[in-house]
């Protein structure tokens, strides 16, 4: 983006700054500074704003990085839990008895954990019935001649 070389804003010379210089003015004169005045503010507000977001993206990256580690992590943390209880049930039975009845635990959990998405996912769905009766209002606000009596 390029920068005026004689400085921006306001003060750059170009400007009336004094009742004088503006009464001195067209109406025109001063409709293209304004205008000018106020696309530069724009542009500015507009590039402030880019900024602030690619600094809060690089946080959000960083923070789901973060996130990604810690379910890795607690992913090993089940893992080795369930090796652990595999290994415990098979000093008191059968490795391969042992390796079944953890596999039944991790398939319990599973299924609860598909139950409650499941039942999120309904809700969701449910935005799509609203959105759907959203759109039929502008057909219901139409006049319908039939209905019209006087």
């Amino acid at each position: 983006m390029s920068m005026p070389t004689q400085g921006a804003g306001l003060d750059s010379g170009h400007h009336p700054h004094d009742a004088d210089e503006v009464r001195g003015s067209s109406i025109g004169e001063l409709m293209r500074q304004v205008t000018s005045d106020l696309s530069t503010l724009m542009r500015q507000e507009v590039e402030l704003a880019k900024a602030e977001i690619r600094q809060e993206g690089k946080k959000a990256g960083k923070a789901a990085g973060l996130f990604g580690g810690a379910g890795f992590g607690g992913y090993m943390v089940a893992l080795f839990l369930s090796l652990a209880l595999w290994a415990g049930l098979s000093n008191v039975m059968d490795a391969g008895w042992a390796a079944l009845i953890v596999a039944v635990i991790w398939g319990a959990i599973a299924a609860v954990l598909y139950t409650k998405a499941k039942k999120s996912a309904e809700h969701i769905r449910g935005l799509k019935q609203t959105n759907d009766s959203v759109q039929r209002i502008p057909g219901a606000l139409k006049p319908h001649p039939q209905e019209v009596t006087r």
